[in-house]
Order: C-alpha cells, then sequence, then structure tokens
C-alpha cells in the first residue's frame, strides 16, 4: 500500500490538452473516484498513473518513489480495465495466476495466492473455466482477481462495471467495497456514473476538460457543490437551475423569477455577484408542492413519473422547466396547478458570469 500524489500532472496529445496541472493527494488506503462526463480526462490521468500513458508535465509518485519514467511493469499497480481483459484460450485460474508466474513467482506461492483472490470474491467454483463460460460479472470479478493476486501498492480500475446491467452494477459496486475493506490498498476508480461515485468513494474528484473542479467527501460535495457544472453533475435527479434577479431590500434578499420570487438566506451566508443576475439552485427533494403562497412559485405538472417509493413532477413555472421529487402517496397528476416551496436553507446561489457558487464552503470559509 502507498500514498498517490499528482503534482501538477498535465498530459498533451499534438496541441489538444487532454489533462490540464492536475494536483491531488490519494491517501494510503483510500478509495478515491474520478468522475466526470466522457472526454474530461479521467481515464488519461488514470493511464498517466498506471504509466501507460507518458506524462507531459509534472510528476507522479507512489510512496516515497517517483515513478513518473518508469515503465508500466516497474509501479507495483494493478489495473482493472472496462473490456475485462481476460486470456480466452486460459481458465480462470491461469488467468488469476498469469501474473505471476511472468514475474517467476514459485509455484506454491501462486497456488496460495489465487486460492486466496478467489476464496475472497466467491469464484473458487470457477477456476477450471474458460471465459467464455462466465458471465459479464463473473469476468469482472475474475479480473478484479487477477489484480489482488498482485498484492500491489495501488488498485487502478478503469470503468470496470460499464458493461455490466443495472442490477449487477449494484452487485459488483458491493463486491469491490468489500475488497477494499478487506485489503485497504490504496484505489483509485474512473466512472461517469455520479451514483457510482457517491457510493463507493471516501472522496470524489469532479472533472471536466481536464480540470479538477471540485474535491470532497461524496455528501460534502452533494450538499456544497463549488459551482453549477458540479451542482448539475452530482446528484439525480440533476438540480433545478433557474435564472433570475438578485434584491437586496431592506427586507432582506430575495430571488426574482419569471412570474415568482423566493427569499434567500442572509446576506452574511453568501457572496453577492457582480451584477444583480444571479442562478437559483434548488435541487428536485428540496422541492415540494405547499399550501403557501407567498414566497412560493406557482407550476404546471406536466408530467408525473412514478418510481416507486417516490414520484418524480416535471414542472413548467413561467419559462423555466423544474423538477420536483415528491412522496408517491401525495397524489399530483398531469395538468395540476400546483404551489412549489422550498426553505432558504436548501437554497444554492451561483453566478451566471463562470458558475462558481456564491455560497461559502463550511469546509473553507474564507
Amino acid at each position: 500500500m502507498a500514498e498517490i500524489r499528482l503534482s501538477s500532472v498535465t498530459k498533451r496529445f499534438g496541441r489538444t490538452l487532454a489533462v490540464d496541472a492536475v494536483t491531488l493527494t490519494v491517501a494510503d488506503g483510500e478509495f478515491m473516484v474520478f468522475v466526470g462526463p466522457s472526454g474530461c480526462g479521467k481515464s488519461t490521468t488514470l493511464r498517466m498513473v498506471a504509466g501507460l500513458e507518458t506524462v507531459s508535465e509534472g510528476a507522479v509518485h507512489l510512496g516515497e518513489r517517483d515513478v513518473t519514467r518508469l515503465q508500466p511493469k516497474d509501479r507495483n499497480v494493478a489495473m482493472v480495465f472496462q473490456n475485462y481483459a481476460l486470456y480466452a484460450h486460459k481458465n480462470v485460474y491461469d488467468n488469476l495466476g498469469f501474473g505471476l508466474r511472468v514475474r517467476g513467482a514459485p509455484k506454491a506461492e501462486i497456488e496460495k495466492r489465487v486460492r486466496h483472490a478467489a476464496s475472497i470474491l466467491g469464484i473458487e467454483e470457477l477456476l477450471e473455466r474458460k471465459p467464455k463460460q462466465l458471465s459479464g460479472g463473473q469476468m469482472q470479478r475474475v479480473a478484479l482477481g487477477r489484480a489482488l493476486v498482485r498484492d500491489p501498492d495501488a488498485f487502478l480500475l478503469d470503468e470496470p462495471l460499464s458493461n455490466l446491467d443495472a442490477k449487477m452494477r449494484v452487485h459488483m459496486r458491493e463486491e469491490i467495497a468489500k475488497l477494499h475493506a478487506a485489503t485497504g490498498t490504496s484505489t483509485i476508480y474512473v466512472t461517469h456514473d455520479q451514483i457510482e461515485a457517491m457510493t463507493l468513494g471516501d472522496r470524489i474528484a469532479v472533472m471536466k476538460d481536464g480540470r479538477i473542479q471540485q474535491i470532497g467527501r461524496p455528501l460534502d460535495i452533494y450538499d456544497h457543490p463549488a459551482n453549477m457544472f458540479v451542482a448539475n453533475f452530482i446528484g439525480s435527479p440533476e438540480m433545478n437551475l433557474i435564472e433570475g434577479e438578485l434584491d437586496t431590500g431592506t427586507g432582506g434578499s430575495s430571488f426574482i423569477g419569471d412570474g415568482f420570487s423566493l427569499a434567500l438566506p442572509e446576506p452574511a451566508r453568501f457572496r453577492p455577484p457582480a451584477g444583480r443576475r444571479i442562478v437559483l439552485g434548488l435541487r428536485p427533494e428540496h422541492l415540494a408542492p405547499t399550501d403557501e403562497t407567498e414566497g412560493s412559485i406557482p407550476a404546471e405538472v406536466v408530467l408525473a413519473e412514478q418510481m416507486g417509493a417516490q414520484t418524480l413532477l416535471l414542472c413548467r413555472a413561467g419559462g423555466a422547466s423544474l423538477s420536483s421529487l415528491i412522496s408517491r402517496d401525495d397524489h399530483v397528476h398531469a395538468g395540476d396547478h400546483v404551489m412549489l416551496g422550498t426553505t432558504p436553507e436548501h437554497v444554492h446561489l451561483f453566478d451566471p458570469e463562470g458558475g462558481r457558487s456564491l455560497l461559502p464552503d463550511p469546509a473553507h470559509p474564507g
């Protein structure tokens, strides 16, 4: 196990800047998730840690070792890929032990490590099968086991669950979490799925256009997004964002939208933008039908989507589209006219110029 440290790591492909001066530290034993849309640089960053991509600028350290220019075989990291990368002609036992054999490990040690990994992952009964005889979830377990037998300083997982169906992804998330708890190995996990990021990561790094937008614990990022991109990307259903004007009268601050106004947090709790325009952010679970007319948003329900325990309302309020997540027992239907209410403590505020949050982060109040 080892700390993973990236210092101003940059990657260029010709004139294209794929990763722009990424700096972060993954603590020894930490589970870090890189999350972001396709093309944001998360997999390229991971591949630079693994040594599969050269670093254009900056440095990569594993523990006390500067591995920036080392070959992948000399870094003692294990990588799990999206496509499993199993040897089709070898059985599961030989797939698991192949890397150890290449390194000249004694037969007894290979046997011990393969059996131990198979036991942890519950694949002992699969050891004699070929990959074509396995399900997607079983192949992913074998790919994890092949990494596990090496006893690496770090696990690097590049969208390992994207080829699985929804139910199997949930199950394999649990397996990966158990594996990390059992080994305590420093892990970087790449995904475009924000639910995977929220459920797996000790911390998550949200990336866009090759840059880290925010790093923090999942719920801290959910509750205190640094900018509109993070606010919109993290959370499902995604946050409502409405542009309007800031009114800072003697009775307190309020948001003036298309046909409605909402009270805002006390002025001391947010940094006013340079102009009067402002973007209001409300998560769907913090916006619900209310009997109050003052300080609420008049809206028409366009669609009511049943989701089991909850119902997602898609509403039209003036020129804005809003989502509201309510209990299934609230009996609101398409075509209904409702008043949607919230509370100031659930309001997010953003500057429309650049998208930065206007609310202080409690972790960094300065």
